[in-house]
C-alpha cells in the first residue's frame, strides 16, 4: 500500500477544559467534581466524599452478595437448611461467606456450593484487604490546618515597598521546618504576540522557619528585582494577577509532610493598608496574641 494510500489514524478524543476568570480568580470548571474520575478507581475513592465513599461500599458489597446468590440459585437446592429457590437465603448465606463469619443453620451440601463458596471466600479475603488499606489511605492522609489572611497588602516596611500577608497554625502542635513559597501569575503577551500566563517566584525575607506554632507574617520587598516593581492595583486587575501561597513542612505529631495552598487574586490586595497588630502585651510584661483581629486592615490614613 502506498503512504498516500494509508488510513489516517484516528485521533484521541480529548476532554476540553472550560477556565473562568471571576473576581480575578480563575475557576476550572468540572476540576472540583468527584464523580469525573471514574477511570482512576483508586483517586476516586481517595477524593470522594466520605458520604460518598460509604455509599460506594455498601453498594459494591451489596452487588457482589447479589450476584453470588444468583450463582447459588442456579446450582438449585445445593444450601442445607435453606428454602429452595429463595432468594433472600441464598443472599444472607453469600453474607456470611463473603464476611467468614462461619455457617449456623446453612451451609453447602453440594460440590457445586462448595467451589462457588471456595471462589467468594477468596473474593471475600481480597475484598476485606483492600477496603482495609482504602480506608486507612483515607484517614492517615496528613492535612494542615492553616489559616491565611482573606487580603494581602501592600505598604510600606523598612523603606520599601512591601507584599505581606499574614497565615496561622490552626492545631496545637508545630510544623517543623516549615518553607514558605509564592508566585505571581499573571498573563502576558510575548514579543511574538502569543498570549501566555508567566509563573514569577517572589523572593521573601524569609522564606522557612524551624517550627510554625502561631504566626508568621510572610513579606515580599517590591525592589527593582520584583516582578511587581512598577505596576500598580489597575495594571495587576488588567493583567488578571494572582498571588499563589504554597506552605509545606512536617507535621511533629504523625512525623509527615503537610502542604496548605491559598491563593489571592488583584483584588485581595489592599494597598497602602497595614494589618492590625495582634501581639499585644499585658500589666506583667507577658505577650498574648489576639486572633480575633487576624484579618483586619486599617488604611495608612488613619495614622497621618
Amino acid at each position: 500500500m502506498r503512504p498516500s494510500q494509508k488510513k489516517p489514524t484516528q485521533k484521541r478524543r480529548l476532554p476540553k477544559i472550560k477556565i473562568l476568570i471571576q473576581n480575578g480568580r480563575f475557576q476550572v470548571v468540572g476540576m472540583g467534581a468527584w464523580y469525573s474520575y471514574w477511570r482512576d478507581p483508586y483517586h476516586l475513592v481517595l477524593t470522594i466524599p466520605w458520604m460518598g465513599f460509604f455509599c460506594l461500599i455498601t453498594l459494591t458489597y451489596l452487588g457482589i452478595n447479589a450476584l453470588f446468590a444468583i450463582a447459588y440459585l442456579a446450582g438449585g437446592d445445593c444450601i442445607a437448611n435453606a428454602t429452595p429457590g429463595s432468594f433472600l437465603d441464598a443472599f444472607f448465606f453469600s453474607v456470611q461467606t463473603l464476611a467468614s463469619i462461619g455457617y449456623g443453620a446453612m451451609y453447602p451440601k453440594t460440590v457445586y456450593a462448595n467451589s462457588v463458596v471456595t471462589i467468594e471466600a477468596m473474593f471475600g479475603l481480597v475484598g476485606i484487604s483492600v477496603l482495609t488499606g482504602l480506608a486507612f489511605a483515607r484517614f492517615s492522609k496528613p492535612t494542615a490546618r492553616v489559616l491565611f489572611s482573606r487580603v494581602a497588602i501592600i505598604t510600606p516596611h523598612e523603606g520599601h515597598p512591601t507584599l505581606i500577608f499574614r497565615t496561622a497554625n490552626e492545631r496545637r502542635n508545630q510544623i517543623l521546618e516549615a518553607q514558605m513559597r509564592v508566585y505571581l501569575m499573571r498573563d502576558e503577551v510575548t514579543a511574538e504576540g502569543h498570549h501566555i500566563r508567566r509563573i514569577y517566584d517572589l523572593q521573601l525575607l524569609r522564606n522557612q522557619t524551624p517550627g510554625f506554632n502561631l504566626s508568621w507574617s510572610v513579606m515580599h520587598t517590591i525592589d527593582e528585582s520584583s516582578p511587581l516593581y512598577g505596576y500598580d492595583a489597575d495594571a495587576l486587575v488588567q493583567m488578571n494577577t494572582s498571588i499563589v501561597v504554597s506552605l509545606s513542612g512536617i507535621d511533629e505529631t504523625v512525623a509527615q509532610v503537610v502542604i496548605a495552598r491559598h491563593t489571592y487574586a488583584a483584588q485581595d490586595i489592599f494597598w497602602n493598608y497595614r494589618f492590625v497588630d495582634i501581639i499585644h502585651f499585658t500589666q506583667e510584661g507577658n505577650r498574648y496574641i489576639d486572633y480575633n483581629q487576624f484579618h483586619e486592615v486599617v488604611s495608612l490614613g488613619d495614622f497621618l
